[in-house]
């Protein structure tokens, strides 16, 4: 198995427990052309910042790992005559006005918006990846991946579980965006490796939903944290960002009915599980 990251925000500690003569790391940005003289079955490329804060950071690597990063994988897998599966997003549904979001929705995005950087990488890289398969024939596949969570996570990424737990374990205020009432879905990581892994394997070509049908305020994603780890914390409120989607919730009827899958952890077990795999200095940021 062959690893490839530029670790722009990714680390090395996050793959320690997989290092052994099966498994190979190599330092690249996929931005440049990448040669790998041994076959390839299966090309998996989930090469992007996906964090609010990293892709407003990093807004012009993220629209070109999009664009040159996916064309120099689905090189790849071309070459090899390989399987090729992108990670695509649920935020190429945009602030959505159609409530579950099925494949089918072409969605409602900005594109000159601040996250219009990262929701049109993607958008584009399904295109590419769509027109590799019509006419190179590659046999390519999508995932549209909805709010995902599990061990590893930066502290300081951005995102709602893991600052909400830093924050609730340092007794700190969760700050909550807006008035809470915008909801998402929260699919533990474990379920949605499962799901890739059978989608991979699959003949499909079209995208696929992967998330956790059940639907949280962040609100209620908040109380859900203060009563899973036990802390006094509070909620406190600011501004909504631009652009922030209102509803997020995959239709995952085609996951079903084509992989035979859905997610078995709820989001109060996957919060206990987050907890109980990850060092306390992951959570809240330290270095141990």
């Amino acid at each position: 198995m062959l690893c490839v990251d530029n670790l722009e925000t990714g680390s090395l500690t996050n793959i320690d427990h997989l290092r052994d003569e099966r498994f190979v790391f190599i330092q690249h940005d996929l931005l440049d052309h990448l040669e790998i003289g041994e076959p390839i079955d299966l090309v998996l490329h989930f090469a992007s910042p996906a964090s609010p804060i990293d892709y407003l950071r990093l807004p012009l690597q993220t629209l070109k790992v999009g664009a040159y990063g996916t064309h120099n994988m689905l090189g790849l897998a071309k070459a090899h005559r390989a399987r090729f599966l992108t990670a695509s997003t649920s935020e190429v549904y945009g602030d959505p006005h159609e409530h579950p979001q099925p494949e089918s929705y072409w969605g409602n995005v900005n594109p000159i918006g601040p996250r219009g950087v990262y929701d049109e990488a993607k958008r584009y890289a399904e295109a590419l990846t769509m027109a590799y398969h019509r006419q190179q024939g590659v046999d390519t596949v999508i995932v549209r991946i909805f709010n995902t969570y599990g061990p590893r996570m930066r502290a300081f990424d951005g995102r709602a579980i893991p600052t909400f737990l830093r924050q609730a374990l340092l007794g700190q205020p969760l700050t909550v965006f807006g008035d809470g009432s915008q909801t998402r879905s929260f699919c533990y990581v474990d379920d949605l490796i499962a799901g890739i892994w059978r989608l991979a394997l699959s003949g499909e070509h079209d995208p696929v939903n992967l998330g956790n049908p059940e639907e949280f305020t962040l609100l209620e994603l908040a109380a859900q944290v203060i009563e899973t780890t036990g802390s006094q914390s509070r909620v406190v409120f600011e501004s909504l960002p631009e652009n922030d989607p209102t509803q997020r919730r995959p239709d995952i009827t085609r996951a079903r009915n084509l992989l035979g899958w859905e997610p078995t952890v709820t989001l109060a077990e996957g919060l206990r599980l987050l907890l109980e795999r990850s060092a306390g200095h992951e959570l809240i940021g330290r270095t141990s």
